[in-house]
């Protein structure tokens, strides 16, 4: 089930300086929630393995059962949403997963993902939402007048753009560090910018719901691009310092605004 892959001398460096410990391995098979019996196969790879859990009290009585299985006891790897490349503080080193979905990709673009990745295990952040957002997650169901799924779909965004506001600093860094990265990197901004501009009309026509909107504002943020209201609020130090209180005062006044 996984391999060590091999990294460039670009990404290498990144991971020496930003998680040296970590190990990095392609999946011979996709997933969204690597299955147990699957997720178990890293004990033949890693030194110690730790699942995380969470308190029933974070969690909505509604909240999907997909969450409250990763909230409760089993060793659960990878959420919906957490794209081609995840990683984990479970396992002792950590490890970066690559899935196999990712084949094909350009590898400049490869290579990006995989440094973001490696920066993220650095920061020492939760690796997901959830224990990012902790209580509050139930104030943000509250706040948001969709369903659970749509909730969910929120929250990582959020919790992605908050993300992007510790690490872009470091990618844009990469352009004079490690240029291949930080071009890979400029260059997929660049790809969001137009869809990023157009977003309040294409709510507003119908033609994208709110969250999804949100995904791709929420990405955006650590490519540094200029967000339109209502997204741009979540753009500043403000949601930096606050992080989760911030983001639920934003959803409640957001959506109150949205309802009128």
């Amino acid at each position: 089930m996984f391999s060590p892959r091999a990294l460039s001398e670009p990404v290498e460096s990144v991971r020496r300086a930003h998680a040296p410990e970590a190990l990095v391995f392609d999946c011979t098979r996709d997933f969204e929630t690597l299955a147990p019996a699957q997720a178990e196969e890293l004990a033949l790879v890693v030194d110690a393995l730790e699942p995380a859990t969470y308190p029933d009290s974070w969690l909505p009585d509604d909240a999907p059962r997909l969450l409250e299985r990763y909230a409760g006891a089993e060793f659960t790897i990878g959420m919906p949403g957490d794209g081609s490349i995840v990683w984990t503080h479970q396992t002792e080193p950590p490890v970066v997963l690559v899935k196999a979905r990712i084949e094909g990709s350009p590898e400049a673009f490869l290579d990006f993902l995989l440094a973001e990745a490696l920066v993220e295990v650095g920061l020492g952040v939760p690796e997901h939402f959830l224990g990012f957002f902790e209580t509050s997650y139930r104030d943000l169901d509250e706040a948001v007048p969709l369903d659970p799924a749509g909730t969910y779909q929120i929250a990582a965004a959020l919790y992605d753009g908050w993300i992007g506001l510790e690490t872009r600093e470091v990618f844009a860094e990469w352009h004079s560090s490690q240029p291949a990265l930080g071009d890979a990197w400029q260059d997929a901004g660049d790809r969001l910018s137009g869809r990023v501009e157009t977003l309040p009309r294409a709510v507003a026509r119908g033609e994208t719901d709110f969250a999804d909107a949100m995904e791709l504002a929420c990405a955006a943020i650590k490519h540094a691009l200029e967000l339109p209201a209502p997204f741009a609020a979540l753009e500043t130090e403000a949601y930096r310092d606050h992080g989760p209180t911030y983001a639920v005062r934003w959803a409640e006044k957001t959506f109150d605004a949205l309802a009128e």
